[in-house]
Protein backbone atom coordinates (compact mmCIF):
# COMPACT_ATOMS: atom_id res chain seq x y z
CA UNK A 1 0.00 0.00 0.00
CA UNK A 2 1.01 3.52 -1.16
CA UNK A 3 2.41 6.19 1.72
CA UNK A 4 0.21 8.70 1.18
CA UNK A 5 1.22 11.11 4.03
CA UNK A 6 2.56 14.16 1.44
CA UNK A 7 -0.52 13.77 -0.42
CA UNK A 8 -2.78 14.05 3.00
CA UNK A 9 -0.87 17.15 4.35
CA UNK A 10 -1.23 18.74 1.10
CA UNK A 11 -4.73 18.31 0.74
CA UNK A 12 -5.29 19.00 4.51
CA UNK A 13 -3.54 22.50 3.72
CA UNK A 14 -5.52 23.09 1.23
CA UNK A 15 -8.71 23.42 2.32
CA UNK A 16 -7.44 24.41 5.41
CA UNK A 17 -8.57 21.19 7.32
CA UNK A 18 -6.68 18.62 9.70
CA UNK A 19 -5.39 15.54 8.41
CA UNK A 20 -7.73 13.16 10.37
CA UNK A 21 -10.51 15.35 8.23
CA UNK A 22 -8.64 13.99 4.98
CA UNK A 23 -10.30 10.53 3.33
CA UNK A 24 -8.78 8.74 -0.06
CA UNK A 25 -10.98 6.40 -1.11
CA UNK A 26 -9.47 2.88 -2.01
CA UNK A 27 -10.26 2.55 -5.54
CA UNK A 28 -8.43 5.96 -6.12
CA UNK A 29 -5.00 4.96 -4.05
CA UNK A 30 -2.53 4.60 -7.05
CA UNK A 31 -4.24 7.81 -8.58
CA UNK A 32 -3.36 10.13 -6.22
CA UNK A 33 -0.10 8.65 -5.06
CA UNK A 34 1.03 9.69 -8.82
CA UNK A 35 0.23 13.55 -6.85
CA UNK A 36 2.91 15.04 -6.17
CA UNK A 37 2.27 18.53 -6.61
CA UNK A 38 -0.29 21.01 -4.98
CA UNK A 39 -2.16 21.55 -8.56
CA UNK A 40 -2.62 17.69 -9.22
CA UNK A 41 -3.74 17.10 -5.18
CA UNK A 42 -6.54 20.32 -6.07
CA UNK A 43 -7.15 18.83 -9.29
CA UNK A 44 -8.10 15.50 -7.02
CA UNK A 45 -10.27 17.02 -4.47
CA UNK A 46 -11.66 18.57 -7.35
CA UNK A 47 -12.92 15.36 -9.24
CA UNK A 48 -13.78 13.93 -5.75
CA UNK A 49 -10.98 11.53 -5.49
CA UNK A 50 -9.57 12.80 -2.16
CA UNK A 51 -12.48 13.73 0.25
CA UNK A 52 -12.39 16.25 2.97
CA UNK A 53 -14.69 15.50 5.71
CA UNK A 54 -17.17 18.08 7.08
CA UNK A 55 -16.58 19.39 11.04
CA UNK A 56 -18.28 17.69 13.45
CA UNK A 57 -19.51 20.04 16.53
CA UNK A 58 -22.14 19.31 19.32
CA UNK A 59 -25.65 20.63 18.35
CA UNK A 60 -26.63 23.75 20.26
CA UNK A 61 -30.67 23.20 19.59
CA UNK A 62 -31.60 22.11 23.00
CA UNK A 63 -29.93 24.41 25.20
CA UNK A 64 -30.97 27.05 22.81
CA UNK A 65 -34.71 26.23 23.77
CA UNK A 66 -33.28 26.18 27.28
CA UNK A 67 -32.53 29.54 27.22
CA UNK A 68 -35.22 30.91 25.30
CA UNK A 69 -37.85 29.12 27.62
CA UNK A 70 -35.66 30.60 30.80
CA UNK A 71 -35.60 34.03 28.50
CA UNK A 72 -39.47 34.25 28.73
CA UNK A 73 -39.78 33.57 32.36
CA UNK A 74 -37.60 36.76 32.94
CA UNK A 75 -34.32 35.43 33.53
CA UNK A 76 -31.45 36.78 31.84
CA UNK A 77 -32.83 40.04 31.66
CA UNK A 78 -31.73 42.15 34.88
CA UNK A 79 -29.06 44.66 35.65
CA UNK A 80 -26.81 42.30 36.74
CA UNK A 81 -26.79 40.32 33.90
CA UNK A 82 -26.23 42.60 30.92
CA UNK A 83 -23.00 43.10 29.28
CA UNK A 84 -21.54 45.55 26.87
CA UNK A 85 -21.70 49.60 27.75
CA UNK A 86 -24.62 51.23 27.99
CA UNK A 87 -24.31 52.39 23.96
CA UNK A 88 -24.58 48.62 23.06
CA UNK A 89 -28.45 48.04 24.15
CA UNK A 90 -29.66 51.24 22.51
CA UNK A 91 -27.61 53.20 20.40
CA UNK A 92 -26.64 56.72 21.06
CA UNK A 93 -28.54 57.99 18.02
CA UNK A 94 -31.80 56.52 18.39
CA UNK A 95 -31.38 57.27 22.14
CA UNK A 96 -31.20 61.36 21.24
CA UNK A 97 -33.76 60.66 17.97
CA UNK A 98 -36.42 59.56 20.53
CA UNK A 99 -35.57 62.22 23.22
CA UNK A 100 -35.67 65.02 20.46
CA UNK A 101 -39.00 64.02 18.98
CA UNK A 102 -40.50 63.71 22.42
CA UNK A 103 -39.35 67.49 22.61
CA UNK A 104 -40.35 68.90 19.60
CA UNK A 105 -43.69 67.29 19.93
CA UNK A 106 -44.38 68.43 23.00
CA UNK A 107 -43.11 72.46 21.90
CA UNK A 108 -45.60 71.70 18.94
CA UNK A 109 -48.56 70.67 21.06
CA UNK A 110 -47.67 74.07 23.41
CA UNK A 111 -47.53 76.36 20.51
CA UNK A 112 -50.55 74.78 18.46
CA UNK A 113 -52.77 75.22 21.96
CA UNK A 114 -51.43 79.05 22.30
CA UNK A 115 -49.31 78.23 25.58
CA UNK A 116 -46.59 79.96 24.27
CA UNK A 117 -46.02 81.94 21.11
CA UNK A 118 -44.15 81.43 18.12
CA UNK A 119 -41.05 82.88 19.21
CA UNK A 120 -40.75 81.40 22.31
CA UNK A 121 -41.28 78.20 20.39
CA UNK A 122 -38.43 78.66 17.74
CA UNK A 123 -36.40 80.06 21.00
CA UNK A 124 -37.29 76.44 23.10
CA UNK A 125 -36.93 74.44 19.78
CA UNK A 126 -33.41 75.82 18.54
CA UNK A 127 -32.18 75.32 22.42
CA UNK A 128 -33.55 71.52 22.23
CA UNK A 129 -31.58 71.09 18.61
CA UNK A 130 -28.27 72.14 20.44
CA UNK A 131 -28.49 69.86 23.43
CA UNK A 132 -29.31 72.06 26.48
CA UNK A 133 -32.44 69.86 27.55
CA UNK A 134 -31.83 66.12 29.34
CA UNK A 135 -35.23 65.33 28.51
CA UNK A 136 -38.98 66.62 28.50
CA UNK A 137 -38.52 67.47 32.28
CA UNK A 138 -35.92 70.15 31.66
CA UNK A 139 -37.86 71.62 29.22
CA UNK A 140 -41.05 72.57 31.28
CA UNK A 141 -38.54 73.62 34.16
CA UNK A 142 -36.75 76.18 31.87
CA UNK A 143 -40.41 76.72 30.66
CA UNK A 144 -41.38 77.47 34.35
CA UNK A 145 -38.18 79.54 34.94
CA UNK A 146 -39.43 81.87 32.02
CA UNK A 147 -42.63 82.27 33.65
CA UNK A 148 -44.12 80.65 30.58
CA UNK A 149 -45.83 77.55 32.13
CA UNK A 150 -47.85 77.11 35.01
CA UNK A 151 -47.64 74.34 37.19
Amino acid sequence: MADLQLQKRLAADIKGAGLSRVRIPVEYIEEVAESLTREDIKKRIKEGKIVILSKKGNSRGRVKVRRRNRKRKGEGRRMGSKNGRKGARIDRKDEWMNRIRKIRRYLQWLRDNKVIDSSTYREMYVKAKGGTFKNLGDVKSALMQMGKLKE
